[in-house]
């Protein structure tokens, strides 16, 4: 497959699943929709599936008999991973991983430890403790600093 899929529909009960590669497929029973579901009580034109903003999201197209997510009908709504949408008595299981999720899970693998640095430190509004800062910073030594003893130095 030569195009991007940004999930699936998987048919409750078995089946093919039907993949989700464009950011915008209607489903009906003509034969023009991206997803043809040649069932009774299907409409011409039933719904449409819209990937926005990371995550799919159904409306339905004026359909006769509706569409249903998780049991109950909707006009339109966001659908979350794993929701059961219902068209026409054959149910179908959206698999997908939201954006946010994809990308919180890369900041948290470029980000080893989160929590290591206090927050104000990170912004840069407030400095290290002082003894940290000390450990980082070289001493400057002054002609005070040397005995007669450190002749080496």
């Amino acid at each position: 497959m030569n195009q991007a899929c940004n999930g699936e529909l998987v048919p409750v009960g078995g089946g093919d699943p039907i993949p989700l590669i464009r950011p915008t497929l209607t489903l009906g029973r003509r034969e023009s929709c991206d997803i043809c579901l040649r069932h009774a009580n299907v409409s011409g034109l039933h719904c449409e599936l819209t990937y926005k903003d990371g995550r799919w999201h159904i409306r339905d197209l004026g359909s006769t008999n509706g569409i249903k997510v998780n049991g109950s009908r909707v006009q339109k709504k966001v659908l979350h991973p794993k929701d059961v949408i219902t068209i026409a008595k054959r149910k179908w299981t959206i698999e997908y991983v939201p954006a946010a999720a994809q990308r919180l899970e890369e900041i948290l693998e470029e980000e080893e430890d989160i929590l290591s640095q206090p927050l104000l430190e990170r912004a840069g509004l407030v400095h290290p403790p002082r003894d940290e800062r000390d450990k980082k910073r070289p001493r400057n030594i002054t002609p005070l600093d040397i005995d007669d003893d450190d002749e080496d130095l």
